[in-house]
């Protein structure tokens, strides 16, 4: 298994916990952006795209993508989420599933 697919494989079980009803909606929010700041931090060195250069792609400053890749800040649109995936050559996916 390689580092990436390894990365993938540690987010998956944390973020499903929290996302079965363990915990309170701003619980599940936070969990759910640190899942996105990682995985947009690892395209980014997959992509070997440093975050200067993301910021330029995305016609945002740097600070304002530091905000976005701060795993404890819970302040993401899904239009600043989309453009850094589309800046990186990526896609979002969003799902709703049926509750247990």
């Amino acid at each position: 298994m390689n580092k990436h697919n390894s990365r993938k494989a540690n987010l998956g079980p944390r973020f499903a916990l929290v996302s079965r009803g363990q915990g309170t909606a701003k619980s599940l929010a936070v969990s759910i952006k640190r899942a996105l700041a990682s995985q947009i931090e690892q395209a980014m060195k997959e992509g070997h795209i440093t975050k200067t250069e993301l910021a330029r792609r995305m016609e945002t400053s740097r600070s304002q993508l530091n905000r976005l890749l701060d795993p404890d800040s819970d302040s993401l649109t899904l239009e600043t989420l989309a453009r850094a995936a589309q800046a990186m050559g990526r896609r979002v996916r969003v799902e709703i599933i049926e509750g247990r």
